[in-house]
């Protein structure tokens, strides 16, 4: 499994609620659609940052998420309100989830 995180620096704070309404209704419908996708998270961690988290089966994959979050930037008209992200990105050497327990 390989992550990438997105660390934003937002420029335009008064618009954060517009991009996580954005990004839950029109980034993460396309991203779940890649090939590979295993998950994805969007923090906010205050003082105009956002960071995302995303998880896919390769580092192909994980490129290709890459590239559509920053053509989705531009198409949605974004530039004004995020500066360009530092990324990172990796094969994950240590994950653990909980396990859902059904009744």
């Amino acid at each position: 499994m390989f992550a990438t995180i997105r660390r934003y620096d937002v420029i335009d704070q008064t618009r954060i609620g517009e991009l996580v309404k954005k990004t839950d209704e029109t980034f993460l419908p396309s991203l779940t659609e890649l090939p590979g996708f295993s998950g994805y998270s969007l923090l906010e961690a205050g003082n105009g940052v956002m960071s995302s988290i995303s998880y896919f089966d390769t580092s192909e994959h994980a490129d290709e998420s890459t590239r559509l979050a920053s053509n989705w930037v531009r198409e949605q008209k974004l530039e004004t309100v995020l500066n360009a992200p530092k990324v990172t990105s990796g094969e994950v050497v240590v994950h653990k989830v909980s396990e859902l327990i059904q009744a």
